[in-house]
């Protein structure tokens, strides 16, 4: 069998590791901090299941959503409460936690919590916010913006090498097609691996449509959300990005793009056994 692209290893926190062909690491939660009983709930689940299946977890919730599309819509709880319950998720739980930032002011908060710092796809040019981030020494998880090439990730990273962080994983999520909707083309996933980078395969948010509100039925397909997943494991990635919530429909942001959390459990053992064949030819 085809030998995959070998990326760089990230150390996480000193248990956890990533890149370097290992295992794939699971980063999951909601979409944003709704409420710190959501939060602890959604992440002793998370834990329970990862645990059972047998894969790294890294915890995610933003405690902010600044690109939404009504002045209306609920944006989050901001820095200060949402790094308080993302305190509490890493030491209740013992897992790493990742949260975004939208603001160079940001970084340096986030810092102080979070094991990963992650960047929205539409910030991920903007150079004042790579310098903020990269000095704060954290991995960063940087999202690929859908309207940039595979191998146009590697002008972002040598920002971050400038600044003195090489630390850095890209996340596919889609390229826009048309007016509304990411396509993902997965040939990205081995251009941005051969340069040496991690790479993390968001199973989510292509499945939204863009323009829709994220609480209309309408407006996103989450029955896809298991192909997309099963598809980048097969070809070949670091992480999967999943955002998951115990009832979508209710969610506070991208409702209609999340995967419910009871039918996690069943896709990562599909998951694990693929993405297991597909670094080691070992099929369970």
């Amino acid at each position: 069998m085809m030998e995959l692209p070998k990326t760089r290893e990230i150390r996480i926190t000193g248990s956890l590791t990533v890149g370097g062909n290992r295992p794939f690491t699971l980063i999951a939660g909601p979409c944003v901090i709704e409420s710190r009983d959501l939060v602890l709930s959604v992440a002793e689940r998370l834990r329970s299941i990862a645990d059972r299946v047998g894969i790294p977890l890294i915890f995610k919730a933003s405690f902010w959503k600044d690109n939404r599309s009504s002045a209306e819509f609920f944006r989050g709880p901001g820095p200060e409460e949402g790094l308080r319950i993302l305190e509490e998720v890493k030491r209740t739980f013992e897992i790493p936690v990742l949260t975004d930032v939208h603001l160079p002011e940001q970084a340096a908060l986030a810092a102080e919590v979070v094991d990963v710092i992650q960047v929205p796809a539409f910030l991920c040019m903007q150079t004042s916010l790579t310098e903020a981030v990269a000095q704060t020494g954290k991995p960063v998880n940087v999202k690929k913006g859908q309207f940039l090439a595979p191998e146009d990730v590697r002008h972002i990273y040598q920002k971050y090498v400038h600044y003195g962080n090489p630390h850095v994983m890209f996340t596919e999520r889609g390229t826009a097609f048309g007016y509304h909707n990411l396509v993902v083309d997965f040939r990205s996933l081995p251009t941005i691996r051969s340069m040496g980078h991690p790479v993390v395969m968001d199973a989510t948010h292509p499945v939204r449509r863009y323009g829709v509100p994220s609480r209309d039925p309408r407006g996103g397909s989450p029955e896809l959300i298991p192909y997309i997943a099963r598809a980048g494991v097969a070809v070949g990635t670091d992480l999967v990005f999943i955002e998951t919530h115990p009832d979508p429909p209710s969610a506070l942001s991208d409702a209609s793009s999340m995967l419910p959390l009871d039918h996690l459990e069943p896709l990562l053992v599909q998951l694990r056994d693929l993405d297991r064949y597909v670094k080691t030819g070992a099929w369970t």
